[in-house]
């Protein structure tokens, strides 16, 4: 499994004591994790504006998190202009997985595959991980 994490994952990830913080802490140690300069650059300035004192747990995250360099044009994926690094990214890295919070902007292919890549949330992927029966994985509350 290859897990492309976008950049409110990562945010919410710097959270020591959220459950996207575990479950991401579980995807390191069972699958492949990857990321974007855009995603992650993208974290770092939602950090330094929004919760400051989660930039050093971001910056131990960041560790064994392999950066995809190269984009695949998306745009015959719907998704705006700001998400194609994203989605692009995942589908390059060669991603099983791309998992997402924003329902706004990537809603219409939540529980869809684009090119080979699975859009989910946080709890999709968790819940699709118990189905697996890695059992560490834990469940992120639903969003409401």
């Amino acid at each position: 499994m290859r897990v492309f994490l976008d950049a409110n994952v990562l945010f919410s990830a710097s959270n020591t004591g959220s459950s996207i913080h575990g479950l991401v802490a579980s995807l390191k140690r069972q699958s492949a994790c990857v990321t974007n300069a855009h995603a992650t650059e993208e974290a770092s300035r939602n950090l330094q504006a929004k919760r400051p004192a989660w930039l050093s747990e971001f910056l131990a995250l960041s560790t064994g998190i392999e950066r995809a360099e190269v984009l695949v044009d998306v745009s015959d994926s719907g998704v705006q202009d700001k998400d194609k690094p994203i989605l692009g990214g995942a589908v390059a890295a060669h991603c099983t997985h791309l998992v997402t919070g924003d329902r706004q902007d990537f809603g219409a292919l939540i529980g869809q595959a684009y090119r080979g890549v699975r859009i989910v949330t946080p709890k999709m992927l968790a819940d699709e991980l118990v189905e697996l029966g890695l059992a560490d994985a834990p469940t992120p509350p639903p969003r409401p």
